[in-house]
């Protein structure tokens, strides 16, 4: 594992996590994979690209997401 995880780091960087799709995924491979860090932030990588770079953030961003995307803040995106 890198000493230092950082926005837009090769998820191959990260080969001691665990990534994690959504039950929702699809075979058309159309879904985002994520994994918990160790040093208590949260990775995102586009599942159609393991290789490619991954997105890094907070355990408090990942949380303010999630919980928007529960009160339905982002739907404007999928309507």
């Amino acid at each position: 594992m890198a000493a230092e995880s950082f926005n837009g780091m090769r998820a191959s960087a990260l080969a001691s996590v665990t990534w994690i799709k959504s039950r929702h995924s699809n075979a058309t491979g159309n879904c985002v994979e994520m994994a918990a860090l160790p040093c208590g932030g949260v990775a995102l990588r586009n599942s159609r690209d393991p290789e490619g770079p991954a997105l890094v953030y907070t355990r408090d961003e990942f949380a303010a997401f999630v919980a928007g995307a529960r009160d339905g803040d982002f739907d404007f995106a999928i309507g």
